[in-house]
């Protein structure tokens, strides 16, 4: 038996982390918000380790500090990210980016999705104008002049605003007749977490080897998170093999570097496209997350913008609210839509860029990869603009650790 319609400011359709941080933005600001999410409450109140390290920038720590979910993530969970280095091939000339001179003694910080996701539930979960409803599969979103009314397994929604944030196929983008530019890399990538010998020194590293990318993430104690990346059959070959034969082709594969490895953790894959929404908004609707711009992994970018654009979207929201009482008029919308647009823009094109050309084994790439790294190692301008977007630290954050 359905429930009666009920009346929300904002409904959020997606309890993903981005979801979750939009919630919280809102309703710090007096906006009651419902979050719509299909999976069970047990899942979504302590998904499972799904593989995943995100690489957290200064103001996305902020971000997670304000909205009261960083006290959420244990300690212990939390690994400083000292330095970043990227390598191609067996050229032995990394591109090295670190925090020397710059006041701060760590470039970013890598934590679990997992821990991640669990924290923004449990500050959720404390906020008295959030509603969480879980086990909900969304039907339709009807966007009239005045509200829109989404359609569900439990009911009805009335709200002011919608927000899709259900991921990069998004069913929201879809209902809403939104396309997307979709960059299929045709490559999937594997993540898992090693434990090994020798120390990481909290060290990440970029390796553009022939036939195969690899992401070595520190993580607290003798342990890395590994990324990587090949064509479909290999990766599922990787994923069905047995544990010591994957211990040895995963050191085969890195060379040694880091001593003897073994697993640690489930393996997970993820087909690597890129997705980049036509448009972030239509009417009483807007886009944040992956259903906006859902980032290749090379530049571990796509959290932290999805964050970032959750705080742009939050801050337009408001401004509709004290300009008319209406969170979802059409001129914040549009101002939100123009700012995430000028911030992603450039970055999806440009990382895709970077996919291409250093995912290519042909020797004019392997040579132009070289030469790349060699020349920006040496520019010092090049660097510290890497740097400071690595570390987006725009605005000042509190202490991190």
């Amino acid at each position: 038996m359905q429930t009666p319609a009920a009346q929300t400011d904002v409904a959020i359709i997606g309890g993903g982390p981005v979801g979750l941080a939009t919630a919280l933005s809102l309703e710090q600001a007096g906006l009651s918000v419902t979050v719509l999410e299909r999976a069970p409450a047990a899942a979504w109140e302590e998904p499972s380790f799904d593989g995943r390290e995100i690489a957290l920038t200064h103001h996305s720590v902020r971000i997670l500090q304000e909205n009261g979910a960083w006290d959420h993530i244990p300690h212990s969970a939390i690994c400083p990210l000292r330095e970043a280095r990227v390598e191609t091939g067996k050229f032995r000339h990394p591109l090295t980016f670190d925090t020397n001179g710059r006041g701060v003694d760590a470039l970013g910080w890598l934590v679990s999705n997992n821990q991640i996701r669990r924290a923004l539930y449990a500050a959720a979960t404390a906020r008295p104008g959030i509603t969480l409803l879980d086990g909900i599969t969304v039907e339709t979103v009807r966007q009239n002049p005045n509200q829109a009314v989404v359609h569900h397994s439990a009911g009805q929604l009335n709200a002011s605003l919608v927000v899709g944030a259900d991921g990069r196929f998004s069913p929201t983008r879809r209902r809403a007749g939104i396309g997307a530019i979709i960059h299929d890399f045709k490559r999937t990538m594997l993540v898992c977490r090693m434990a090994h010998e020798s120390p990481h020194h909290n060290v990440a590293t970029q390796w553009f080897d022939e036939g195969q990318t690899v992401a070595l993430l520190p993580v607290n104690g003798m342990a890395s998170s590994l990324v990587l990346t090949l064509p479909a059959e290999e990766i599922k070959r990787l994923l069905d093999a047995p544990r010591d034969d994957f211990n040895a082709e995963m050191m085969q594969r890195i060379g040694n570097r880091l001593g003897k490895m073994r697993l640690v953790s489930t393996r997970h894959a993820y087909p690597l496209k890129g997705v980049y929404a036509h448009r972030f908004t239509s009417r009483r609707l807007a886009l944040v997350g992956d259903a906006a711009v859902g980032m290749h992994p090379i530049t571990a970018h796509g959290f932290n913008l999805g964050l970032r654009g959750q705080e742009i979207l939050s801050e337009e929201v408001i401004c509709n609210v004290s300009a008319s009482g209406d969170a979802g008029l059409a001129q914040g919308l549009r101002r939100f839509e123009q700012k995430h647009r000028l911030a992603t823009a450039p970055l999806f094109a440009g990382t895709n860029g970077i996919a291409t050309l250093y995912t290519h084994d042909g020797a004019p790439f392997r040579q132009l990869r070289e030469t790349g790294l060699r020349l920006a190692d040496a520019f010092t301008p090049f660097k510290n603009a890497v740097t400071t977007l690595l570390m987006d630290r725009n605005t000042p954050p509190q202490k991190a650790s």
